[in-house]
């Protein structure tokens, strides 16, 4: 869907201050590896990445998914009456129900007009509400929106570790389906998006692309492990590799189309970060220059789906992104379902 209306006001990412490195990690696993003979290092060698980041345990999504609202609305410097819709967009919730978008409602003290809800599709939950808000904007029903993410990696890391270690049937094969969860991290972020008439900033939101394809859903499912313990996820790697990447290609080509873009009228361009081996085969496949991206998950780790819009952020902090310049967002998630964001003056 194309937009002639909607502006991207602000950002604002919060990350915490605990770093764990991979072969920090791999280190707590050093039993199991001692058992298969499998060598620490093969984590980073395999995923390129260096680090990650959690949150204190304990920590609610909603609370830093606030706090990263709170600084998304600063930058903006608009009223919070205008905000007419609140959308908290991530995997992690604090607890069932209410919405976890009610408690960062309450705690940033929007007004009863604004609207709020949950909406979570795996890593892609954010850019489909980007895109979900910036229609509202578009048909006039809205002057404003923010949307927010807090993800928490944190439990998901412990909970592989912690099954890998106290299962002695574990093998290479069991290794290699947990592979994925170790390379989740954490993160919250938020973005103001507003109607043009109310904008301070010339970068808009130019159109959204979305494909799924369903037929790959049980490539990556995650759930509450046995006896309802904590979450554990199972992950066919390679297969949603190229699963992945096929379904990118096919909506890379529409959304081309349905923004009159071409590969070099793309200025720059940043990813859902997932590892190494995914950027490459990713901007091979759609033919893009590497040196138009803007890589973030050496040290970041994959965020889930505050990834895309924390490593755009980080892109515009570093200077990397000039408010003239077009830029396509690229996200995948699992499901499988693809999301493309097309940003520019």
């Amino acid at each position: 869907m194309r937009f002639d209306h909607v502006h991207l006001e602000a950002f604002g990412h919060f990350l915490p201050e605990e770093v764990m490195t991979s072969e920090e990690l791999e280190q707590q696993l050093a039993p199991v590896y001692e058992r298969l003979n499998l060598s620490i290092g093969r984590l980073e060698l395999m995923s390129g990445i260096r680090e990650r980041r959690f949150w204190p345990e304990g920590t609610r999504p909603s609370t830093v998914a606030t706090r990263a609202g709170a600084k998304a609305l600063a930058a903006a410097r608009i009223d919070r009456d205008r905000i007419g819709l609140l959308i908290h967009a991530s995997v992690c919730r604090d607890f069932l129900e209410p919405s976890t978008a009610s408690v960062v409602h309450s705690a940033l003290e929007l007004p009863e007009t604004c609207s709020a809800y949950d909406l979570s599709n795996a890593c892609l939950g954010f850019a489909n509400a980007m895109g979900i808000a910036a229609r509202a904007i578009e048909l006039g029903e809205i002057d404003a929106a923010l949307i927010v993410g807090g993800e928490d990696g944190g439990p998901l890391v412990r909970e592989t570790i912690r099954y890998l270690i106290e299962n002695p049937e574990v093998g290479r094969k069991q290794i290699k389906i947990a592979y994925a969860s170790l390379t989740i991290a954490s993160g919250a972020v938020a973005c103001v998006l507003t109607r043009d008439t109310i904008s301070r900033v010339p970068r808009r939101l130019l159109g959204t692309t979305t494909l799924a394809a369903t037929e790959h859903v049980g490539l990556c499912q995650g759930d509450h492990g046995p006896g309802g313990g904590g979450p554990l996820m199972e992950t066919d790697s390679e297969a949603l590799l190229h699963a992945g990447n096929a379904l990118a290609a096919r909506t890379f080509e529409r959304f081309l189309a349905e923004n009159e873009w071409t590969r070099e009228s793309i200025d720059r361009v940043v990813t859902h970060q997932v590892g190494a081996a995914h950027r490459k085969l990713l901007l091979e496949t759609l033919q893009l220059d590497p040196a138009r991206d803007f890589p973030t998950v050496q040290t970041l780790g994959n965020i889930g789906s505050v990834s895309l819009p924390i490593s755009f952020d980080l892109a515009q902090e570093a200077g990397f992104i000039a408010d003239d310049q077009n830029v396509a967002m690229l996200g995948i998630g699992s499901g499988l379902h693809c999301c493309m964001l097309a940003v520019g003056p």
